[in-house]
């Protein structure tokens, strides 16, 4: 595949793509002999799996610590996976700082329908 169509594909721009690349945090993309990239599979997959994890919150500098660690192979299995129970840990607490804001956003709107509607009488509005 080329820049552009793995740039449609996981819908990231192609200097992103190529940034990853730079950064270390996709392998290496083969080239074409006109010196084209040409994005195989496994390629693909780590976009897939970067973008995943971008979307998480996870930074660059965490994402190539885990693509260091993976590089070195099976010894670093254990690392790894306390790599990612670490920011599976941090994404958990945002999850809840996030439905904590819904719930507020929630209450507030059903409180201006019931205002709207006429059913309730307060009107000592609290932000």
């Amino acid at each position: 595949m080329t820049i552009s169509e793995v740039s449609k594909k996981y819908n990231l721009t192609a200097d992103t793509i190529r940034y990853y690349e730079k950064e270390g945090l996709i392998p290496r993309v083969p080239r074409t002999k006109n010196g084209i990239r040409d994005f195989d599979e496994n390629t693909c997959s780590w976009i897939e799996f970067i973008k995943c994890m971008r979307n998480a919150g996870l930074e660059i500098e965490t994402l190539k610590q885990y693509v260091t660690l993976f590089k070195q192979g099976r010894k670093t299995i254990k690392e790894r996976k306390i790599l990612l129970e670490e920011q599976r840990n941090k994404l958990l607490e945002k999850q809840k700082n996030i439905n904590a804001t819904l719930d507020r956003l929630n209450y507030k709107i059903k409180w201006y329908e019931e205002m709207e509607q006429g059913k309730r009488k307060d009107f000592m509005e609290k932000p």
